[in-house]
């Protein structure tokens, strides 16, 4: 199969998107245990957070080759408070899915390597002992 420029060049970004898209998706917090027969209730939800990013050094154009600082810390704790106070938490889950921080990287390069928005869906879920 003979390609020509165009279709190397669609080719290649295609390639290139799909290898930059696995791994989008993290698992921050996993229990897999089960409690003494107790009765329980489940408990669920999503949200949007930021997880921008600055340069360490933020001089435009250098700031694409030095290391970024997280301006939000996420941390699978605070949307798991959501369903209850820990000590009755368990089964728990919380997934940080980034896919949406590619097309947001335009803001990278329109800030000339300054600052990173990237937008986080977070989803989590767990079980909720009930006395």
């Amino acid at each position: 199969m003979v390609l020509n420029n165009k279709g190397l060049a669609i080719a290649t970004i295609t390639l290139g998107l799909l290898s930059s898209l696995a791994g989008c998706s993290t698992i921050l917090v996993k229990d897999n245990t089960t409690p003494p027969l107790q009765s329980r209730v489940h408990c669920s939800g999503e949200k949007w957070v930021d997880d921008s990013s600055i340069a360490v050094l933020p001089i435009p154009v250098v700031a694409f080759f030095v290391p970024h600082a997280d301006l939000h810390e996420i941390q699978g704790e605070s949307s798991l408070q959501q369903c209850g106070e820990s000590a009755r938490v368990v089964n728990r889950e919380v997934t940080l899915n980034r896919t949406a921080c590619i097309p947001a990287g335009l803001s990278r390069i329109v800030t000339l390597g300054i600052w990173q928005w990237c937008p986080v869906h977070v989803n989590w879920e767990a079980d909720v002992i009930v006395q």
